[in-house]
C-alpha cells in the first residue's frame, strides 16, 4: 500500500505511524526514493526503479537502502540518489546485490535475515528464532555457500541437532549462562527457522529453491500434556506448602492465575492493572503472541485479583523486586511446586492445556474454548466472532471454578464438588 508523495524529512519519517498493513511513503523531491513502514513500526528506506536504463517493459526493482534510524535521513537520501543515478545509466544495483549475495555463506545470510527479514516477528519470537539459528545452524551449516546447501545438508543438520551435537551449557557472565538443548523437538523448530531464512532468500532472489521444502523433516512429537483433577489437587496443595515455606507471594499468585485463566506465562507475569477490566470481567491485553486480545475471566480469577496489592510507582500487577520490569522469579518457585506435586516434568504451559482440556471435556464448544484461550488464527477468528460476551463469561466461570475447586482439594474421583460462597 502506498501513500501520496511528499518530501521526506526527519519530521515526516518520525511521524509515520504503523498501520494495520505495511505501507510506503514516496518522496516528492527524489522520484523512486521512499520509506517503508511495517506493521511492527520498523521503518526502512527503499528505492524503486526499472532495470536496464528504464522503459515500460523493463523489470521493476525494489531495493533496501537502509534501516531508520540506523541510517539517518540525510545519508539515506544521498545513498538513494547515488543508486537511482546508477540505475538511470543502465546499472542494476538490486540485481548486482542479488548476484553478490549468492556468494554469501549461511552465516552471512542469517546476519542479513536478522536485519531485514524479522521485523514482522514479535520481539520474543524474534529473540528465540535468532538464538536457535545462532546456536544450531551456524555451527552446522554456517560456512557453506547459500547456493550450495541442498536437502541432504539440511537432513545432516537435523540429525546433528537431534543427536545433541549442538547442545551446550556455557557460562557467559557472572550471572548468565547459555544453555542450548538438542533433541527431536529442537530439530523440528530449527528446520522451520532455517526454512524461513531460505524463504526470505528466495523472495530476494538470492537462491532459486528452498532446500528445507524437500528435506525429510522430523516431527516434534509434541504431546498436549494436561492434568487430571487429582493432579490439580496436588498442585494446589503444593502451592499451599511453598507459600507456608515463605515463597514469594507473587510467584504463587501467578501460578494460580495461570491455572484460572489459561493465559500464557508472559501474559500473566507482564500483566498491567490497566489491562484488568473488573467491570466487564476480562483482561484487555495490549500485546500478546497474537496481538491485542480480550480474555474473559471467571470468578476465581477475579476474586484472586481483588486480593492483590497495588504497588506504588508501577502499573505492573506483579512488579520486579528491583528495577522497573515485571516479576522474574517464577522459575524457582515452579520447580519447587512441581517437585512437591510429584510431577517434575510439567511446565507452566501445561496449565493452559489443562484449562482447554477441562473446557472441551465438560461440554464447551471448540469455538468457545478457542475464544477463552485467546486464539487468533485467521481461519478461526471468524468462527469466534459470533460468540457473545456473556456466554463466554459463563464458560470462563464454569471452567475456572472446576479448576479452582480441584486445586483446593475438592475432588472425589473425577467429580468436582463445587463450594458455594456463603452469604457472610
Amino acid at each position: 500500500m502506498s501513500s501520496p508523495s511528499q518530501k521526506l524529512t526527519k519530521r515526516v519519517v518520525d511521524g509515520a505511524a504503523p498501520k494495520e498493513a505495511r505501507y510506503d511513503l514516496w518522496d516528492s523531491e527524489l522520484p523512486g526514493f521512499g520509506l517503508r513502514v511495517e506493521k511492527s513500526g520498523t521503518k526502512t528506506f527503499i528505492i524503486r526503479y526499472r532495470a536496464n536504463g528504464g522503459g515500460r517493459t523493463a523489470p521493476r526493482r525494489f531495493m533496501t537502502v537502509g534501516r531508520y534510524p540506523t541510517l539517518c535521513m540525510e545519508d539515506a537520501r544521498k545513498k538513494a540518489k547515488e543508486l537511482l543515478g546508477a540505475a538511470a545509466k543502465g546499472d542494476d544495483p538490486a540485481g548486482e546485490r542479488s548476484a553478490k549475495r549468492k556468494e554469501l555463506t549461511i552465516a552471512q545470510l542469517i546476519d542479513i535475515y536478522a536485519d531485514e527479514g524479522t521485523s514482522h516477528l514479535k520481539p520474543l519470537t524474534r529473540k528465540y528464532t535468532l538464538a536457535r539459528l545462532q546456536h544450531h545452524i551456524i555451527p552446522t551449516l554456517g560456512t557453506k555457500k547459500v547456493t550450495e546447501v541442498g536437502p541432504a545438508d539440511v537432513e545432516r543438520m537435523i540429525r546433528a541437532v537431534t543427536n545433541g551435537k549442538t547442545a551446550k551449557d556455557e557460562k557467559v557472565g557472572p550471572r548468565a549462562r547459555v544453555i542450548v538443548k538438542g533433541g527431536r523437538g529442537a530439530a523440528a523448530k530449527v528446520v522451520r527457522d532455517l526454512s524461513g531464512v531460505f524463504a526470505f532468500a528466495k523472495r530476494h532472489r538470492i537462491v532459486a529453491e528452498n532446500p528445507c521444502e524437500s528435506a525429510k523433516k522430523p516431527t516434534d512429537n509434541k504431546r498436549e500434556t494436561f492434568l487430571s483433577l487429582d493432579e490439580l489437587s496436588k498442585i494446589g496443595a503444593a502451592l499451599d506448602t511453598v507459600a507456608a515455606e515463605g515463597a514469594n507471594r507473587m510467584a504463587v499468585d501467578i501460578i494460580r492465575l495461570l491455572a484460572f485463566t489459561a493465559c500464557r506465562r508472559n501474559e500473566i507475569c507482564g500483566l498491567r492493572w490497566s489491562e484488568v477490566d473488573f467491570d466487564h470481567s476480562c483482561f484487555r491485553l495490549a500485546d500478546t503472541k497474537t496481538g491485542k486480545s480480550v480474555r474473559r475471566l471467571g470468578a476465581p480469577a477475579l476474586e484472586l485479583l481483588r486480593t492483590l496489592p497495588r504497588h506504588d510507582g508501577t502499573d505492573y500487577v506483579f512488579p520486579a523486586t528491583s528495577g522497573s520490569s515485571h516479576f522474574q522469579g517464577l522459575k524457582r518457585v515452579w520447580k519447587r511446586v512441581r517437585e512437591l506435586a510429584g510431577m517434575p516434568t510439567i511446565m507452566p504451559h501445561t496449565l493452559r492445556h489443562t484449562f482447554a482440556s477441562e473446557a472441551v471435556s465438560n461440554g464447551e464448544t471448540l469455538p468457545m474454548t478457542g475464544a477463552l484461550l485467546g486464539h487468533a488464527n485467521a481461519r478461526t477468528t471468524d468462527r469466534y466472532s459470533h460468540i457473545a460476551q456473556d456466554p463466554a463469561k459463563q464458560a470462563a466461570d464454569r471452567v475456572s471454578r472446576r479448576i479452582a475447586n480441584a486445586m483446593a482439594g475438592n475432588v472425589s474421583g473425577n467429580v468436582v464438588i463445587l463450594k458455594e460462597k456463603s452469604a457472610a
